[in-house]
């Protein structure tokens, strides 16, 4: 088969390199020419494991290419797939579909034959509808379909998600559509992955209605966390308490500073203004959108009255800067609110991220220092802080970070260290949801 891919970000150039190593010939389209010449030369523009390696075995094998040429990229195409960037609108909290809508223009202008236009991105629910319109509207004659195929992806394993879904969410409601994309899916057939065929408004809302229940787990074991902080119960207990009911689940029960990322923050706000437009507002999406944003804001509060209450002249070392491993990923990272804070206090700041430093420039304040290596960032620090569940920092030993550093404070967000190795090496260590030697924690 051969399939456009009509933008080359996360979704896009994941999907894309995918879809090629099933069989399929695909030309990827990149509007961006910095991210256009990056990719001809197979420098990845985003960090995900084993992309590099994907994308050049297809280009090699002739099933991937990269190009600015819409018309070259759709000729022939059986599924032009809409993966660019829905961002959050400005003053209403909606997405903003018009880079989606601008990419459907410029395909309704070149298309020849029947093909599948598919939506990739995540779009609000009606999207498909009024993609149809512009489609019928612009090329009365032509014969064509509209299809949601939204993705599960999760950054740091996105292509093994791809390739071993949970499921597939097709939204189509002619058979000509289903069966290109039926198709298209056939080698998740073959390992019996589940294929969900619906309609395209239910497609478009079971994305944000998958990302809101699960901002929702990680909002209640963060608000569990608080309470054993309260009640001198650990919070890892709880999670594993209740996360062995098979109807709850293990997934998503890791308590932490807040969700961040490019999916959570964006879907369960556009989620609360789909619902609040179709006259059925969601209170449950609502309040988690209020107590993340709370949470997040707060987590610096923490560190401060971790010290005592002040942070000023204080040389705080901050490792992992991305919202989650195994990204390079910033958007609404709980560190920049978290350091920005703190240097505001008077804090000197000192940061080490595997992935994320060059992302988290532009977003930090000046004067953060940006370092090697994990302990190169501890090195002299008062205070230690884990923003990010990198393994690397796992791998550490509390023996090595008293070596290194000039104070015993640590604030461990993320509950990487084991709390009593922590405090025989003479830390005062503070984690999330643990009783702290006995004590409750104090609320921040």
């Amino acid at each position: 088969m051969r399939i456009a891919m009509i933008g080359g970000g996360y979704v896009g150039l994941v999907s894309g390199a995918c879809f090629a190593e099933f069989g399929c010939d695909v030309a990827l389209v990149e509007a961006d020419a910095t991210r256009l010449a990056a990719l001809r030369e197979g420098r990845m523009p985003i960090y995900e494991p084993g992309l590099e390696r994907l994308v050049a075995d297809n280009v090699a094998a002739g099933r991937l290419s990269f190009g600015d040429d819409l018309a070259a990229a759709v000729a022939g195409a059986e599924a032009v797939f809409i993966a660019v960037g829905t961002p959050t609108r400005r003053g209403d909290g909606h997405a903003d579909l018009s880079f989606v809508y601008a990419a459907v223009e410029q395909v309704a202008r070149h298309l020849t034959d029947y093909t599948v236009i598919v939506t990739k991105s995540t779009v609000p629910v009606g999207t498909g509808r009024r993609i149809h319109e512009i489609m019928r509207q612009a090329r009365p004659e032509l014969e064509f379909d509209v299809a949601s195929n939204p993705e599960f992806l999760r950054e740091g394993s996105a292509i093994g998600d791809f390739m071993r879904p949970d499921r597939v969410v097709i939204g189509a409601e002619s058979e000509r559509a289903r069966e290109v994309l039926r198709r298209l899916y056939r080698p998740l057939y073959l390992i019996e992955a589940p294929i969900v065929f619906t309609g395209l408004e239910t497609a478009e809302l079971i994305k944000y209605a998958a990302n809101s229940f699960l901002a929702m787990k990680v909002t209640f074991i963060n608000e569990m966390a608080d309470l054993c902080e309260k009640l001198s119960a650990d919070v890892h207990d709880v999670a594993r308490g209740i996360g062995l009911d098979g109807r709850i689940g293990r997934k998503f029960l890791h308590p932490g500073p807040g969700f961040g990322g490019s999916c959570f923050p964006k879907d369960t706000l556009a989620l609360v203004r789909i619902a609040q437009d179709a006259g059925a507002p969601s209170r449950l999406v609502e309040t988690v959108v209020s107590v993340n944003d709370a949470r997040k804001a707060g987590m610096a509060a923490r560190i401060i009255a971790a010290c005592g209450g002040s942070v000023r002249g204080r040389t705080i070392a901050v490792l992992g800067l991305t919202f989650k491993p195994e990204t390079d990923d910033m958007r609404d990272a709980p560190s920049v609110p978290i350091i920005s804070r703190l240097v505001e206090d008077g804090a000197k700041l000192r940061a080490f991220d595997p992935a994320g430093m060059e992302l988290a420039r532009p977003l930090l304040p000046a004067g953060v220092a940006y370092c090697r290596d994990a302990l190169d960032a501890a090195a002299g620090a008062d205070v230690l802080v884990v923003a990010t569940e990198w393994n690397e920092f796992r791998a550490i030993t509390p023996s090595r970070l008293a070596g290194v550093m000039a104070g015993r404070v640590v604030v461990d967000l993320r509950n990487v260290y084991d709390p009593e190795a922590m405090r025989e090496a003479g830390f005062d260590y503070l984690g999330i949801g643990r009783p702290r030697g006995g004590d409750t924690v104090a609320s921040a």
